[in-house]
Parts: C-alpha cells; sequence; structure tokens
C-alpha cells in the first residue's frame, strides 16, 4: 500500500479518525503506560450529548444567507455545528469527550464557489458576523477556535463544495486546484494525468489544498518535493473588500511577494479559493529503508551532511532513542531485529529508476561512512505505511488513561542540540511538577541546508483536569523554544496556541504590519478574530 491507495477519511469530532478506524493499542504499549500510573477512564461523553451554545446569529444574517447559496448549503443542525467545533489537538479533543462544544459556531455554510465566498463575507461584514474558515478541521493549534467577542454570531465557512482540479499546464508542470479539494483526491486526480503533488503529511486523509496553503504545511516529501509554501506559484483569495489574484510568473522582482503574506495566514486575511501548484511526474519508483546509529547526535551529523552536500533524499528523518524504542507507528516493530538502543533513521526515494537508484546509491554511502547499519527496507516500509496509522493510537490513549500531544519548532543546525534538550527539559520538568509521569520523544522530519525541524511527542498520566495539565506543559515548551531563539512553529501554524509567541517573535513593528494588512483587507475584523494576531 503507498499513500496513492489511501482513501478520505471523514473525521468525528471527538476522535482523530472515526468509528470505523480505530488505532489499537498493543500489550506492550499497555504495559507501558501502566508504568506512567495511566489507568482507563469512564467512558467518554458521546459527542451527541455534547452542551451548544445558543445560537446568536440573527434571522436576518440566516436568511440572507439562504438566499445566497441556497438553504441547502446553510446548516444550524446540532451534529452539523459540532462536527465544525475546533481541530484535533489534544485540548480540543479533550474539551468535546467531556461535552464541552462551547466554541461551535451558529451556523456552517458551504459556497459552491469563489463568488459565492465572497458573498459570504460580504453578508458577514454588513452584520459583523465572524467568520471562520474550515477545510478538513486538522488544526492543532486553536486555528478554528475564534474569539467571539462582541460579534454578532460565529459562521464556520466550509469549503468542501470547492472541490475540483481547474486545469492541468503540461508545458509548465503546474495546476489549479479549488482548495476545499482533500489531499487523497487531489493526488488522485493528479495521478490520472501521470502526475504528483508529493505532498504527505500525516494529516493526508483529511486535510486540503486549502489547509496546506493557509498553514503553510510541510508533508513527509519535503526534502524531495519541498514545503506547501514552496510549491504555490499562485493564488486566488477572497477577501471582505473583494478579491484578490496573485502570481502571474514563477519569480518576479515586482515588490514583496504577497503571496508569502497570505499563505500561513490561517484566515485571517482572506479565504484562499484555488492555488497553483508545481506538479511533478508521478515517481516510477518508491523505495523506502531503515538505519540505525549509535545516537540522535551521530544520526544528526549524517542528515546534515546529506542536507549540505547531497545526494538528498526525497525522504529524511531521525528518531531519538526513546522514539526509536516505542515506535509509535509501528509498536509491535523492533529496531535491528531484537536488539535495543540506537536511533532510526527513515530515508525514502522517488523518482525513475535511475534517479532511485543514483540517490539510493550516493545517499548509503554517506550514511554508512558516518556510522550508519543499514536495516533494509523493512523499518522504512513499516514507518511508511505506519505513519497514517500513528495519530489514530491517540483515542485509544485517551481511552487507557493517558494524554498524547505534540508540538514542533526548528532550529539551526548549530543550535539544534541545545533546543532538543531544553524543550525535553521545560516539558518534563512542568509535567513532573504537577505529579504526572512521562515520556518525551523527538524526531527530525524536515531538513535544510541551514537548519532542520524538531518534532516532540510527549505521552504523561491523565490528570483530573488535563486541558489545565497540558496548558503548563507547552507554556514551559514555549518559553524554552523562545529563548532558545527557535521558531514557535515550523509547519503546524500559529493559531491562538502561538499567538503570544508569534508577537514575541516577530517583535512589534512587525506585528503592527500585520495588523495593518488585516485592517485593509478586513476592516470589520471579522476574518478569525484571535488567530494568528491579537
Amino acid at each position: 500500500m503507498t499513500e496513492y491507495d489511501l482513501s478520505n477519511v471523514e473525521r468525528h469530532p471527538y476522535l482523530w479518525g472515526n468509528l470505523e478506524t480505530p488505532g489499537h493499542l498493543p500489550d506492550a504499549a499497555k504495559d507501558a503506560l501502566a508504568a506512567l500510573g495511566a489507568t482507563p477512564p469512564a467512558p467518554p461523553v458521546p459527542v451527541p450529548d455534547a452542551t451548544l451554545p445558543v445560537t446568536e446569529l440573527p434571522e436576518a444574517v440566516t436568511s440572507a444567507l439562504r438566499t445566497a447559496l441556497g438553504s441547502e448549503h446553510v446548516s444550524t443542525e446540532h451534529d452539523t455545528r459540532v462536527g465544525h467545533t475546533r481541530g484535533f489537538s489534544t485540548p480540543d479533543l479533550v474539551k468535546l469527550r467531556s461535552g464541552d462544544a462551547s466554541d461551535a459556531p451558529d451556523a456552517v455554510v458551504h459556497p459552491g464557489s469563489h463568488d459565492e465566498v465572497v458573498h459570504v463575507l460580504d453578508i458577514c461584514s454588513e452584520h459583523r458576523v465572524a467568520v471562520v474558515p474550515y477545510s478538513g478541521g486538522t488544526s492543532v493549534v486553536g486555528g478554528l477556535a475564534p474569539e467571539r467577542g462582541s460579534f454578532a454570531g460565529v459562521v464556520a465557512l466550509d469549503t468542501n463544495r470547492l472541490d475540483q482540479l481547474v486545469s492541468v499546464d503540461d508545458v509548465s508542470r503546474t495546476a489549479v486546484l479549488q482548495t476545499g479539494t482533500r489531499g487523497v483526491t487531489a493526488e488522485r486526480l493528479l495521478a490520472e494525468r501521470g502526475y504528483t503533488l508529493g505532498h504527505f503529511p500525516q494529516s493526508y486523509e483529511m486535510a486540503t489544498i486549502g489547509g496546506y496553503a493557509a498553514a503553510r504545511s510541510a508533508g513527509q516529501s519535503s526534502a524531495g518535493y519541498g514545503r506547501f509554501d514552496e510549491m504555490v506559484e499562485g493564488l486566488t483569495v477572497a477577501t471582505p473588500r473583494g478579491t484578490i489574484t496573485l502570481g502571474t510568473a514563477p519569480q518576479s522582482a515586482a515588490g514583496p511577494d504577497l503571496r508569502q503574506l497570505v499563505l500561513g495566514s490561517e484566515g485571517a486575511f482572506g479565504v484562499i479559493t484555488s492555488v497553483t501548484v508545481r506538479i511533478h511526474p508521478a515517481p516510477q519508483q518508491r523505495v523506502f529503508e531503515g538505519w540505525k546509529f549509535d545516537s540522535f547526535a551521530d544520526g544528526a551529523v549524517a542528515l546534515r551532511a546529506l542536507a549540505q552536500d547531497g545526494p538528498l533524499p526525497t525522504v529524511l528523518r531521525l528518531s531519538d532513542e526513546v522514539e526509536t524504542a516505542v515506535n509509535l507507528s509501528d509498536p509491535d516493530a523492533a529496531l535491528g531485529s531484537g536488539e535495543s538502543g540506537g536511533c532510526l533513521v527513515v530515508t525514502g526515494y522517488e523518482g525513475t529508476d535511475a534517479q532511485v537508484a543514483r540517490t539510493r546509491e550516493g545517499a548509503s554511502a554517506v550514511l554508512r561512512k558516518l556510522g550508519g547499519v543499514c536495516q533494509g527496507e523493512q523499518p522504512g516500509e513499516a514507518w511508511r505505511t505506519g505513519r497514517f496509522r500513528g495519530p489514530y493510537l491517540r483515542d485509544s490513549l485517551f481511552d487507557s488513561g493517558a494524554l498524547v500531544e505534540t508540538l514542533e519548532t526548528a532550529t539551526y543546525w548549530a543550535n539544534l542540540d541545545t533546543l532538543k534538550t531544553a524543550v525535553t527539559d521545560a516539558v518534563q520538568a512542568a509535567l513532573n511538577d504537577q505529579g504526572s509521569p512521562n515520556l518525551v520523544m523527538c524526531h527530525i522530519s524536515h531538513v535544510y541546508e541551514s537548519g532542520a525541524s524538531l518534532y516532540f511527542t510527549v505521552v504523561t498520566k491523565q490528570l483530573d483536569d488535563p486541558v489545565a495539565q497540558w496548558a503548563k506543559a507547552k507554556a514551559a515548551a514555549n518559553a524554552a523554544i523562545r529563548d532558545c531563539g527557535a521558531t514557535i512553529s515550523h509547519h503546524h501554524g500559529v493559531g491562538t496556541d502561538h499567538r503570544e509567541a508569534l508577537a514575541l517573535e516577530l517583535g512589534p513593528i512587525a506585528v503592527d504590519v500585520l495588523r495593518a494588512v488585516k485592517s485593509s483587507v478586513d476592516p470589520a475584523g471579522i476574518l478569525n478574530p484571535g488567530v494568528l494576531i491579537g
């Protein structure tokens, strides 16, 4: 099975996946949780019993939206509102599992064209109704929980009807995709033409093209295909003041690149309705391997060598000692035929047969020279096929009395070890102070000539107030990241969780620039209020 064989998964409001695709914990994982003191809680409160806020939306707004879109595309139904409440972070899921749907929108609208999106924004601006752009719903940083403030109500603008491959330019190798198109659907449509986008984040089964753009997504194959923001050639954006069209050439010296201003804006500046992206011939061959290094530091040296001097695989990833031992993507597998210790590097190669052979041979020589021991294709293939199952384990972990959450950052190679140690120590100290034994795992999943990302997974005993429990740990991690001079987010975005940290990272003048942009395109301040900037 490959990513091209996966299907769209309809998210369940209080699960990472859905009831048909549960994640089952192996016995070894259950024993490890018991050692942390995690005990299964009472069954969670079913979502249909979630308490919704009383709808505040004026009837004049509801009527105008139904006239504009058709009644069938405007919903105030209980389940629809619950299904558009928040995103996929642990606090988001925990709140819904406890029956708290207080952030639910008052209505959900499904425009079917760019012009209808503009019309929705016109109506909501006139009546000062907040609008939350919504696609796959996979935000993990509070990007779908706006501040209601004094608004007359909140509308979730779901882009799921904007799901077409508009055009393909075979000469330029670009494609225009509407932003409600799911990642799986986009790959299927492009494959029919012999192409791939090559973007496979862990949320791939649920996420959309619009979400990729709005949050500056980075997929597993970023070493080969680049981050999503590097793939985008042009955008069409609906704002309360009208339409913005960006990208008339691959590169330009005509002033600042405003595409980069929209990318990562998380719906605060407008609703991205279509993007023009670079595409690539579908690979003839895909090979994944595992390599064992004695330590995380040794593995990082090898990754840096490949990132700086090549040859660079399409996928390049390093798990630390703890993550290698736990191996959430394939908990039943053991690295090195049962040997303990060491760190797992995963390499992946895509392209023509000749390209794969050449890059694989060159990269293998570098890895071997720097102390790596090849484990063959089994660990690499197990990671590739298991990585999409990994998040589903979160649901089973919750049910087993554990709290699991992730966070990520990026820095320069010279600062990598300092940052990893600081964040790990800060999270562990914050959880230990609350009497919560824990594991903190880390991996590098995206590399550059000058630096790399660090992605942390935290598993701990769930306390009586898991939201407050994680908030203390997250605050400690944010402070450590800032103290080390790293970025508050490499690919998860800002949302509300990272808003204050972003302000510190950018400084007051730069934040004023962002506020000025928002004031210009969104005078009434209706777009995702409180997200990205205060």
